[in-house]
């Protein structure tokens, strides 16, 4: 399997590529933030695209104010059905005393023929009364559905956050949200604080403080991705339209920490209330899951999911969740399970571990991602590996290998020196 590798962005500041959804849906525009580290998000203040024929970098989004504390932009994807890209943009009147953070964080989307308006898609609204389908804290690491539709991504709860702080018995716990089409309105003031948006926000898993031990109750929901390009076929043979697979954790026999996979059945209205748990929370409760969301642990492993950061993918008919753990040599590799629940199925059989996060070609034959300084890809049928490009421990390509929508092309990052610096540059491998 042929694949030519060529270098995109020569800049002299990062280049750095999301782990998922990075093409624009005709595949011509790549998006990236300007960070040069992984966690330098809070200090980043510009969101790019680079033509992948041409090399020509245009710039998208840039933040007013920019310090060290804020407010901070990053993480961006291409909806995969209009010319929209999505992105983390920290609150806006960041400052030393409200640094960027966890729970202080929202969904800004830019319609890259109209660069540098921001549209704010999730609302957030931190006082009291709170607004149903707004949220109150940090959205990030935003997925788009296969309609383009919605939005799944993880959440931090500033209300809850806060109150930790005098109440030690509170914490606040990471868990999963989706945004779907509705606007939401609140009431702006001068703080900058509170927005409106563009899509109906609530929180679909469910966590808690101190699970129960052996219980399928978790204290963190996290590292999430739709399932199936339209949902998946349930047991009972009927079609559940929209679910989400993600990492929770659990309480094993012996009190230890570990992460398995769960999966949220989410229904088609996701703006009805529970009785007496309101969507948007109180002043000393967590925003609460919509009704006829329902939360399942799929798998019931001896040591969980362990290995490098990721989010969970499958394949386009919903019928595979991929995700990694390590096998019985100690090599992290890639494992299947149906969203259904039953056995789990080893995908690759390498003699080295995967390093990052994967992602799933269109047609469902390939996961790619990074390992032994190289680009991989993995046939999911037969388990054979193929390496992409040659190793090089000296320039070794970093984070994911993302598709672009065809299936012809790898976008992945690749730290480049140039004197006595080295900057995230973007490459591409072309079939």
């Amino acid at each position: 399997m042929h694949f030519t590798e060529s270098q995109l962005t020569y800049d002299k500041h990062g280049h750095f590529l999301n782990s998922t959804q990075v093409f624009s849906p005709d595949d011509k525009w790549i998006v990236y933030d300007t960070r040069n580290d992984d966690g330098g998000i809070g200090v980043t203040g510009s969101i790019e695209m680079v033509n992948v024929q041409t090399g020509e970098i245009s710039q998208l989004y840039k933040t007013q104010n920019q310090t060290r504390y804020g407010p901070g932009v990053g993480a961006a994807t291409f909806s995969p059905k209009a010319d929209t890209v999505l992105f983390i943009h920290g609150i806006r009147n960041a400052d030393e005393k409200n640094p960027y953070g966890f729970a202080r964080r929202t969904a800004v989307a830019i319609d890259i023929n109209k660069p540098f308006e921001p549209i704010f898609m999730d609302a957030r609204n931190i006082n009291a009364p709170f607004t149903p389908g707004a949220l109150r804290g940090g959205t990030h690491a935003y997925t788009w559905s296969g309609d383009g539709q919605w939005i799944c991504f993880t959440y931090n709860d500033y209300i809850i956050e806060q109150l930790g702080k005098t109440d030690t018995t509170v914490k606040d716990l990471r868990t999963i949200a989706v945004m779907a089409p509705g606007k939401v309105n609140v009431q702006a003031d001068s703080t900058m604080e509170n927005n409106s948006g563009e899509k109906f926000a609530v929180v679909v898993a469910a966590v808690k403080e101190n699970p129960a031990a052996g219980s399928d109750e978790i204290d963190k929901a996290f590292d999430e991705g739709w399932i199936g390009k339209k949902g998946y076929k349930k047991s009972d043979g009927t079609w559940q339209n929209r679910a989400v697979a993600f990492q929770g954790n659990v309480k094993n026999n012996q009190q230890q920490s570990i992460a398995e996979v769960f999966v949220a059945d989410i229904p088609d209205d996701i703006t009805i209330a529970t009785p007496g748990k309101p969507l948007e929370g109180t002043a000393t409760t967590r925003p609460n899951i919509p009704q006829g969301v329902t939360q399942r642990r799929i798998t019931y492993t001896e040591k969980g999911i362990v290995g490098p950061r990721h989010w969970l993918k499958s394949s386009a008919d919903g019928s595979q969740i991929f995700f990694l753990t390590k096998d019985k040599k100690g090599i992290v590799q890639i494992f299947a399970v149906s969203p259904n629940g039953g056995d789990i199925q080893q995908i690759s059989f390498n003699e080295f571990s995967v390093e990052g996060s994967i992602n799933v070609s269109s047609d469902d034959k390939y996961i790619a991602y990074i390992a032994d300084n190289s680009v991989f890809i993995t046939d999911i049928k037969t388990h054979e590996s193929f390496r992409l490009n040659a190793a090089d421990k000296n320039a070794a390509p970093s984070g994911a290998a993302i598709w672009s929508n065809d299936g012809k092309i790898l976008a992945f990052n690749r730290k480049v020196k140039d004197g006595n610096e080295s900057y995230y540059q973007v490459f591409v491998l072309k079939r």
